[in-house]
């Protein structure tokens, strides 16, 4: 939970030093500047509102962001692995096929390089051995 309050009332009201607030409350240094700094680019000072309360003043300080719509086409991974295992089939090849198909929602490339390694990267390791009948060879 963040002392928001505390480190308000200690900055305006006793007029400590940011480190004795920040021994004072357990909180860094940091933090007690960027609580400082934000209370007063909003505009508040001190004594606070008294309808304010700890999320009301949370909310002010931190405003979320709207949160990140998925602006990207999510590729399938497990399809490019299985394709990759062809011959002739590369990762350049599969990225064009899935930015052709995706315009302006497709990864770039390094991206979608970095996703798939790590998709990659989170399977488990086993060799698995598919016995089709009546195969031979």
């Amino acid at each position: 939970m963040r002392k928001i309050k505390e480190v308000l009332r200690l900055k305006f009201e006793a007029c400590l030093s940011h480190e004795r607030i920040a021994a004072a409350v357990g909180v860094s240094k940091g933090a007690v500047t960027k609580y400082v700094q934000r209370a007063l680019a909003a505009g508040l000072g001190w004594p606070l509102a008294p309808e304010r309360d700890d999320a009301a003043l949370e909310a002010l300080l931190f405003p979320h962001s709207s949160a990140l719509v998925a602006t990207y086409a999510a590729p399938d991974f497990a399809l490019i692995h299985q394709e990759l295992k062809r011959k002739g089939v590369t990762l350049q090849l599969l990225w064009e096929e899935y930015s052709a198909a995706h315009p302006g929602a497709a990864y770039h490339y390094s991206q979608f390089c970095l996703l798939y390694h790590r998709f990659r990267d989170s399977l488990k390791r086993s060799m698995r051995q598919v016995h089709r009948a009546g195969v031979t060879g």
